[in-house]
Order: structure tokens, then C-alpha cells, then sequence
């Protein structure tokens, strides 16, 4: 007797593992645990650079920092956000088209980006003292050509997951992360003012080169070999008509993680905003653990559309396996969490983490929705239910600003994203059941 329950748990290691192993041959669960994976290694490595941050840098130049990378990331967000939906949708199936495809989405994004941060640098008595450091030739065209890198950087990722190479994207992440935090400790002394944001985009610049190069030459040229004989090539107008659709539905993204905070940082001091900036990063990085099986299932739904409702209740159930328990310890340990960045980190953000931790549960729901639509080509509604999430999340901050103060934040996802996830659970429904059908108006060899 006693043997049988010694081999009991070496059986549900060996069920574990095939199953592992079982999910990993299937291109869903790769590409979604591998970007589950890179956001993970981001955190990790993200909370070692904000701790040496808070230690080697003064609380002022702590937020300053923060506040120029929160603005940077908005501008090069701007039109790159809007493509992160198109690129998974249509590398899959652009066959020989593909490197146009990626080459045309880093350069709109690229031009777009640096048109609206110009715009910005020229308007940059209107976002208070926390800015004034952009001023100048020298500083303005850092922060423009910062812009540009990050526009195309902020691609990466979505265009090795179209490829189906998505176990690449956290290699770049653990490079990038650790280049990034060596440069941070040799500019504490050297630029102790402008440290952080130089530290931040320098390494982004220098993987660049290395990771296009694998793409072009490696990746695009393999996967357009492997199109299959007789698909109609990709049709461009096919993709406008897609952004059309999706690209305003990027606001929601933008609003909640890059508009806002740069909304607050012209709001509060440097220091708060410093305080601020932390648990609210954190708190994106577990909303971006929900987008990440979401990408993948548009991935898989633009190979396989007639499999996208088994693929989405799986990818529905494996989000909310690792999810709630991430979102659970979050709730419970963010005083320590936060703590380890300082006192005042634990007493300033707490609520904040915790509220937009919560607010992760129901965004798990909205991001399967979100997917389901952009692998059907639901151009309208895909836009209609992402722009009333900006909304209501961005008047909803502004308007609790006043009484809850930097916390408004929090309030206004919770509130917003529960109330969307309720609105979406009938179309949703249908998704999971396989009863919605793709429009043949974008297929992608429509003209």
C-alpha cells in the first residue's frame, strides 16, 4: 500500500510534464507561454532595474526618469500599438509579401511616432517642469530618434509571434534587460540626471540590428517558402480596411498605459509620480500577461479559423490557470512587493497594484473577445468595444483624480473593465462555441 502512494506522485509529474510537452508541440500554447514567459522575464528583470533605479538615483530623478520613458513609449505607441493586432493577423498569411508587410509597419510607425513627439517637443511649456529637460536641440533629438527605436522595437515581438517563432522573444527580452541594467549602474555617476532614460533606450538600439537581421534573412524567407501553392497574395487595402477597424480600438491601450501616466506626471511632482509610476508599471505588466495567450490566439485563428472556437476556450482556460493565481499574490503581497523599492513605494502604491491586479480578472475575458474579433475580421465592432473602453477608463480618471488622487487610476480600470466584460459575455459566448464565421470582406487575398 504504502508503494502505490509513493508512485503517486511520480505519476502526476509524468501527466504534468507530457502535458507540457503535449501543449508545447501545439503553436497556441508555444506562442503563448513563451510571451507569457518574456513577461515574466521582463518583470523579473524589469523590478531589478527600478530597484537599483531607487537606490542609485535621486527620488527626483527616479520619477523624472520614468516620466520621460512614459512619454517616449506613448509617442513610438501611437501607430506601433495600432499594427501589434495587424502584424499577428496577416504575417501568417502574407506568404511572400510578409517582409513588405513588416518593413511598411516599422516605417509608419516609425514616421508617426516622430511626428507626434515633435509635436509634443514643441508644446513642452504645456507639460510642467517635469519635461523641462527635453528642452534644447541636443535632448530633443534624442528623445525624436528614441521615438523612432522604439516604435520599431515595440514590433519585435508581435512580428516573431506571426512568424510562429515566439520562443525567440524572450531571449531578446533577457538580453535587452540585463544590457540595460549594466548600463544603468555604469550612468548612476556619469549622468545622474539622465541615466535612467539613456540606460533604458540604448540597448533597445543595439538589438535592433542582430534581431531584424534573423528575421529577414532567417525567419521571412523560411515562412514565405512554406506558403502554400496557390494562396492569393496579400492584398494591402485588405490591411487598411483591418486598422480601419482596430486601430482605434489601440486608444484603450494607450490611455490606460501610456496617455494616462504622462496625464499624472503633468499633474503631480516628480516624486510622487516616481511612486506612482511603479505600482502602476507592475500592474500593466500582469494586463499584458492576458494579452499574450489573446496574440497568440490571433495568430492561430488567422492559420486555423475553423478551429478558433476550441482554440479560444483553451486559451481562455490555460489565461485564467496562471493568471488568478499571479493576480491572488499580487493582492495579498503588494505592500512587500512594493516594499522592496522603498517605504514610501509600499505606502503610496498598494492600493493602486492592487485595484489594477483585480482589474486583470475580467480583462483575460475582454482580450479572448478582442482576438476572437481581429481573427474574424470584425472590424467594427472590434473598434466600437475598444474605443468605450478608453473612454470610460480615461474619464473615469479624470474624474476620480480629484478625490482619489493618483489611486483614480485603479478605480477607473476596475470599474470600466468589469463593466465591458459583462457587455462582451454574449458575443463572447458565441466565439467559444464556434457560432461566429469569418467575413470574406478582409480575407487576406480580398482586393
Amino acid at each position: 500500500m504504502s508503494a502505490t502512494v509513493d508512485e503517486r506522485p511520480g505519476g502526476r509529474l509524468t501527466e504534468m510534464r507530457r502535458r507540457l510537452l503535449r501543449d508545447l508541440r501545439n503553436p497556441l500554447f508555444r506562442n503563448g507561454y513563451a510571451l507569457m514567459a518574456n513577461t515574466a522575464i521582463t518583470a523579473v528583470l524589469g523590478m531589478g532595474y527600478w530597484w537599483l533605479a531607487a537606490r542609485l538615483y535621486a527620488p527626483a530623478d527616479f520619477g523624472r526618469g520614468q516620466a520621460v520613458i512614459t512619454a517616449m513609449r506613448l509617442f513610438a505607441s501611437l501607430t506601433a500599438l495600432g499594427f501589434v493586432g495587424a502584424l499577428a493577423r496577416f504575417i501568417p498569411v502574407a506568404g511572400r509579401r510578409t517582409p513588405e508587410l513588416i518593413i511598411r509597419a516599422y516605417m509608419i510607425a516609425g514616421a508617426t511616432g516622430m511626428t507626434a513627439a515633435l509635436g509634443f517637443l514643441v508644446t513642452l511649456p504645456w507639460w510642467g517642469p517635469t519635461y523641462a529637460t527635453l528642452g534644447g536641440l541636443g535632448p530633443g533629438l534624442f528623445f525624436l530618434v528614441s521615438v523612432l527605436v522604439w516604435s520599431v522595437f515595440t514590433l519585435l515581438d508581435v512580428t516573431l509571434a506571426g512568424l510562429r517563432k515566439a520562443v525567440w522573444v524572450p531571449v531578446n527580452s533577457l538580453g535587452y534587460g540585463l544590457v540595460k541594467m549594466a548600463m544603468l549602474v555604469g550612468l548612476a555617476f556619469a549622468l545622474p540626471r539622465d541615466g535612467i532614460f539613456v540606460s533604458w533606450i540604448i540597448p533597445a538600439a543595439m538589438a535592433l540590428i542582430p534581431i531584424n537581421i534573423f528575421i529577414f534573412r532567417k525567419v521571412v524567407p523560411r515562412h514565405a517558402g512554406e506558403s502554400r501553392d496557390g494562396t492569393p497574395p496579400l492584398a494591402f487595402r485588405a490591411v487598411g480596411r483591418f486598422l480601419s477597424g482596430d486601430y482605434p480600438g489601440t486608444l484603450s491601450i494607450l490611455a490606460s498605459v501610456y496617455l494616462i501616466p504622462v496625464l499624472i506626471a503633468a499633474r503631480v511632482d516628480e516624486v510622487t509620480f516616481g511612486y506612482f509610476s511603479m505600482a502602476h508599471t507592475l500592474g500593466a505588466l500582469i494586463e499584458l500577461l492576458a494579452m499574450n495567450m489573446a496574440t497568440s490566439l490571433t495568430v492561430e485563428g488567422s492559420f486555423e479559423r475553423e478551429r478558433l472556437g476550441s482554440n479560444a476556450r483553451r486559451a481562455l482556460q490555460r489565461a485564467f490557470m496562471i493568471i488568478v493565481p499571479i493576480v491572488a499574490v499580487t493582492v495579498l503581497a503588494a505592500p512587500l512587493i512594493l516594499g522592496v523599492f522603498g517605504s514610501g513605494f509600499a505606502e503610496r502604491g498598494t492600493l493602486l497594484l492592487r485595484l489594477m491586479a483585480v482589474a486583470v480578472l475580467p480583462r483575460v475575458l475582454i482580450e479572448i473577445y478582442l482576438s476572437g474579433l481581429r481573427a474574424l475580421g470584425r472590424a467594427r465592432r472590434l473598434a466600437f468595444v475598444q474605443v468605450f473602453l478608453a473612454v470610460l477608463v480615461l474619464s473615469g480618471t479624470l474624474l476620480l483624480f480629484p478625490r482619489t488622487g493618483v489611486n483614480a487610476v485603479g478605480y477607473a480600470l476596475l470599474l470600466s473593465e468589469f463593466l465591458i466584460a459583462l457587455l462582451i459575455l454574449p458575443g463572447l459566448r458565441k466565439i467559444l462555441k464556434g457560432d461566429e464565421t469569418p467575413r470574406s470582406a478582409v480575407a487576406p487575398g480580398s482586393a
